[in-house]
């Protein structure tokens, strides 16, 4: 349960001119590098006041991103995969097919200027998203990202479905999330998930929920609604 503190911050999280975010989907698979690159260039045209908000949908092929928080010990099998340096928060994550990974380029002058309250608000977002399926997710603390708990006879544990991982310049933010839809889980084996290794990972159609990327999609710009406010779909841009 947020405090009372940061759960007001939280709602300062939609603009106050109601002025709508660009969504835009890509189709296929957007290489790192270039995604970056994207990235960084609106991010500056943001904080410039030359370009507006944009929240961007996509896949990568399968890597490796290593944040800033990142230990070497938990890159297991560094041959597996192309692994890219990143200066996003967090430690190490894996990208590839079947995860819906959305880079949010949001304006926190006119959001609250709260980078806890932004994160918050991250977490929120996804766990409104799962909820459109009638999956029960939330957060733990210590660990980053949204989390499942799941029960069978005799057994229970505790699988990551979700990651968050943000960066912020000049009160702009780029990086995102990243939603296991379905992906290869065993993919995850080659590193340890943000550092933490007592604990799985999962995805929508592990749980049994058989989620398209479009159905993810689509609750994903529902839940990003009653966070962040409204959107306008654009063209994605070049990479």
């Amino acid at each position: 349960m947020l405090s009372q503190a940061l759960s007001d911050a939280v709602s300062k999280l939609i603009r106050a001119d109601g002025r709508p975010a660009e969504w835009a989907v890509s189709e296929g698979h957007v290489a790192y590098d270039a995604a970056v690159a994207v990235m960084e260039a609106r991010a500056a045209a943001i904080a410039a006041g030359e370009a507006g908000e944009l929240v961007w949908l996509l896949e990568h092929p399968p890597l490796y991103t290593a944040g800033v928080s990142s230990k070497d010990g938990d890159l297991l099998d560094a041959a597996r995969f192309p692994v890219h340096r990143s200066g996003r928060g967090g430690q190490f994550t894996y990208h590839g097919p079947g995860q819906r990974v959305v880079y949010v380029m949001l304006d926190l002058n006119q959001r609250g200027k709260d980078v806890r309250a932004l994160v918050r608000g991250l977490e929120q977002w996804i766990i409104g998203a799962l909820g459109e399926f009638g999956v029960r997710a939330d957060v733990r603390e210590g660990r980053v990202g949204v989390w499942v708990e799941r029960k069978g006879p005799g057994w229970s544990r505790e699988d990551k479905i979700a990651a968050v991982g943000v960066k912020v310049r000049k009160w702009v933010s780029f990086h995102g999330i990243s939603l296991n839809v379905e992906p290869e889980l065993d993919h995850f084996t080659g590193i340890v998930p943000c550092g933490i290794a007592e604990h799985g990972v999962t995805s929508l159609v592990d749980l049994g929920v058989p989620a398209t990327m479009d159905e993810a999609d689509e609750a994903l710009r529902v839940s990003f609604g009653r966070v962040f406010g409204p959107v306008t779909p654009v063209a994605p841009p070049a990479s």
